[in-house]
């Protein structure tokens, strides 16, 4: 049976690969590694890179944590133990350039090992999701990454796609400005071996979903990398920024875990914007493309 130690050391494989591969499509930056220790147990590598030739900003970091849930946690993940062990990989992307997409992804594995005495029921599940931020959305780009995610969802399960993508879709919802952040994706959590699907393959599904990160955001990189851009439309890029930045201090569950469980502070805000700003009452023209993006910041559009 596979065990956690199996599934850190893939995940770590997968941050290498991810790693190797955005330092080529970008050509000029390289990851920075801080190797860090969390205070009750495990740690983990924080890989930043910064200032590219397109990635401004970006992180691609792995953990592998142990120790005891605060009670808070235990609360709200509706369990008896206290002892937990959390391995994933979490990567935010932020672009220098207003016509490419910001990008979010996580995979990730939890269990109480406790629970996987002889006799008791397993308490182990998997989560993830992927997810784009666009400053501009561009139709044909939104529909190959949706494309792309339901063409993975489907080796799986028939029902996986649109599960997670209406999971996707009320997740990354900003309630206070009444938008979603950008055009969804797929998300999910506290995924578990059923009837229809093993542990083993669970596993395999969040492996492929991990390894689709790179043809994903390589072509994207690739379409509009190019393209130029005028200083207004670097200004929406901030401000479009500023809605990422709020989703991530008020509603992100993993921000949240993360300052909960004692862990490392930088590795957590790491999927915070370099620069980002706040227009006062913004109205966009009448018929202009930012008028355009925030009217497909909506749920339900069936990009796919």
């Amino acid at each position: 049976m596979i065990n956690k130690e199996q599934i850190a050391a893939d995940y770590r494989e997968i941050q290498d690969d991810i790693c190797t591969a955005l330092e080529k499509c970008d050509g000029k930056g390289m990851f920075q590694e801080e190797l860090w220790e969390r205070e009750g147990g495990g740690g983990g590598r924080t890989r930043v890179i910064q200032n590219g030739n397109i990635f401004e900003k970006g992180g691609v970091n792995f953990s592998a944590v142990h120790g005891t849930l605060p009670h808070t946690l235990k609360k709200a993940l509706n369990v008896e133990e206290e002892d937990f062990f959390a391995t994933g990989v979490s990567i935010v992307i932020h672009p220098n350039h207003p016509f490419v997409p910001i990008i979010h992804m996580n995979i990730r594995y939890f269990e109480m090992p406790s629970s996987m005495e002889s006799g008791k029921t397993p308490v182990r599940w998997f989560g993830g999701g992927i997810d784009l931020t666009p400053h501009y959305i561009i139709d044909e780009d939104a529909r190959f990454f949706h494309q792309y995610l339901r063409s993975v969802c489907d080796k799986f399960n028939a029902d996986f796609y649109h599960r997670f993508k209406t999971w996707a879709d009320d997740y990354f919802f900003i309630k206070h400005r009444e938008e979603t952040r950008g055009v969804g994706g797929i998300f999910y959590d506290r995924l578990v071996a059923n009837e229809e699907m093993s542990f083993d393959d669970i596993f395999e599904f969040s492996k492929t979903l991990g390894r689709a990160f790179i043809p994903i955001y390589a072509e994207l990189v690739e379409r509009n990398r190019h393209k130029a851009f005028s200083n207004e439309q670097q200004l929406w890029q901030y401000q479009r920024r500023s809605r990422y930045a709020e989703f991530n201090l008020v509603y992100d569950a993993g921000t949240r875990f993360g300052l909960e469980t004692n862990g490392r502070i930088e590795s957590i805000l790491m999927s915070l914007p370099p620069t980002a700003k706040w227009l006062y009452n913004f109205e966009p023209e009448t018929g202009s493309e930012e008028e355009k993006t925030l009217s497909l910041l909506k749920k339900g559009i069936n990009w796919a």
